[in-house]
């Protein structure tokens, strides 16, 4: 091998290197979030009352999913049943089944 494919390869292992440590961090960050959801004991939410940084701290729930959570209920006058969450873009069976354990009407 030459130098300059050396050098190569030692920048390309070094960039995936980065980019694995970024996206561990992330990933942590966001079960930090869910682990401390679960040792508070399950502390439900209000989907008519939370405020964004509450819907974040949900399994799942980012911040633009958070927003549209908001905005839904603002144009819809609230949520009548914790179901009608499913009515929100982003929001399917499966996301509404794992965020169900931690919010009320």
């Amino acid at each position: 091998m030459s130098r300059k494919e050396l050098i190569s390869l030692f920048i390309l292992i070094s960039i995936l290197i980065i980019i694995n440590i970024v996206n561990y961090s992330v990933w942590l960050k966001n079960n930090k979030t869910y682990a401390m959801i679960i040792e508070e004991g399950i502390r439900q939410i209000s989907v008519n009352k939370a405020e964004l940084d509450e819907f974040e701290a949900l399994p799942g729930i980012g911040p633009s999913l958070a927003r549209r959570i908001i905005e839904y209920r603002e144009q819809n006058g609230g949520f009548k049943e914790i179901a009608d969450l499913k009515k929100v873009k982003g929001i399917g069976e499966k996301l509404f089944e794992k965020i169900k354990p931690f919010i009320k009407p």
